[in-house]
């Protein structure tokens, strides 16, 4: 039996702001050790306020109207802004198609993931809820990122850095699914140590939000630990899904169907959404620039003309 509810602790802009102290904190000493993250941690926890606020907006629109449909909307669209992180932001090296790829992981994982636990394993009925079925579909989407990630990276420069073993296995004869089996095996193994390693601390040595929420929500701590015991299996079982489908995915266009390797279809530049940025970035400099030595020249110009109208007048 859950405990009788009590209030959660109201939170206002100014405790937001004295939060941001501790990043303040981590800057300065980033600063004073010379660390060069100080920025970064600026910009992220600014982006992580800009962010969570915007959010906060549109889920609290979509709990009051209880909507199926905005439900799905959201989750969905959790899943395209997942797949632009793990893409744009996260990945040094990219192949062919790789958004459409990682994004079709994600839905295939992510989904029936959520659908499956939360209609059945948390007895929710119905199962698209706002309350619940948006946040555990936040969490499985932030979970199944650091796997698809982890296993992308790591296949993507096997193949295009150390990919001498491969071509081995394949002059002697062996199938692309064969020669790709040792890559495909670490790949997935390093993808699912994170979810490993949390599950084996929780509770002990880590206490997870979700978990504490829930406690500060006023549900019992048995209810909270079980409900955080689902979530984590939902989340292991998430990553492992969307790293196999992307593993093989990735392996199929690096490696074609006439058992070659394809370090053409792996692009090692920035993307070029970042690419654009610097670009525009760079006009503007230059448009500032020629705009800042054209003021001066009018200025020298003017000094110029004076000098000479008051030698005039003198002489």
């Amino acid at each position: 039996m859950d405990g009788p509810p009590t209030d959660s602790t109201h939170l206002d802009w100014g405790n937001v702001g004295l939060g941001f102290s501790f990043i303040i904190f981590n800057a300065l000493v980033s600063t004073t050790l010379q660390l060069g993250v100080g920025s970064s941690l600026l910009s992220a926890a600014i982006r992580c306020v800009v962010q969570l606020g915007l959010v906060a907006l549109v889920l609290q629109k979509v709990f009051e109207t209880n909507n199926p449909w905005a439900v799905g909307g959201i989750a969905c669209l959790l899943n395209l802004l997942g797949t632009m992180e793990a893409v744009v932001n996260k990945s040094k090296k990219r192949f062919n198609h790789m958004f459409s790829s990682v994004l079709f992981s994600m839905l295939c994982s992510t989904i029936p993931v959520s659908i499956i636990g939360i209609r059945f394993a948390m007895a929710i009925e119905p199962f698209w809820k706002p309350e619940q079925y948006i946040p555990i579909v936040g969490m499985l989407c932030g979970g199944t990122i650091s796997g698809i990630v982890v296993s992308v990276s790591y296949v993507l420069q096997e193949i295009y850095d150390n990919r001498d073993k491969v071509e081995m296995y394949l002059a002697f004869g062996a199938s692309r699914f064969e020669a790709c089996r040792p890559i495909a095996r670490e790949a997935l193994r390093l993808a699912l140590t994170p979810t490993i390693n949390q599950m084996s601390v929780i509770g002990i040595i880590a206490i997870p939000g979700m978990m504490t929420g829930a406690i500060l929500g006023g549900s019992s701590v048995q209810q909270a630990a079980r409900v955080q015991m689902v979530i984590m299996f939902m989340i292991s079982a998430s990553t492992a899904l969307a790293s196999i489908i992307t593993t093989t995915t990735t392996l199929a266009v690096v490696v074609d169907g006439e058992d070659r390797i394809r370090p053409d279809r792996v692009d090692v530049r920035q993307h070029p959404v970042w690419r654009a940025r610097n670009w525009l970035f760079s006009r503007t400099v230059d448009g500032a620039k020629y705009i800042v030595q054209g003021c001066r020249g009018l200025r020298r110009k003017d000094r110029q003309n004076g000098a000479a109208e008051t030698d005039r007048l003198l002489g």
